[in-house]
């Protein structure tokens, strides 16, 4: 039996995970090429417009050559396309 208690050392015992690198992959006005990938996100933050395909996972992807335009909707969610 313990006469004394474990101090302190459990916040340091987790694996580190590594970050998943989500988030914005291009600017708005940037040109991108077919099948270049402009958002990866969890669950559907961004919405896909013109020229812009979702991936299983909800990535956002180019399906055609062009420039970057990103725009709200009526609800206020972002929409992304490619003109």
């Amino acid at each position: 039996m313990a006469k004394k208690k474990a101090g302190g050392a459990k916040a340091r015992q987790k694996p580190r995970v590594k970050g998943k690198r989500l988030g914005l992959k291009v600017a708005s006005g940037q040109t991108v090429f077919t099948g270049r990938i402009l958002v990866r996100q969890r669950g559907t933050k961004m919405k896909p417009g013109k020229n812009v395909g979702m991936g299983r996972d909800h990535t956002l992807f180019a399906q055609s050559e062009g420039k970057v335009q990103f725009s709200s909707t009526k609800k206020g969610v972002k929409q992304i396309s490619v003109i």
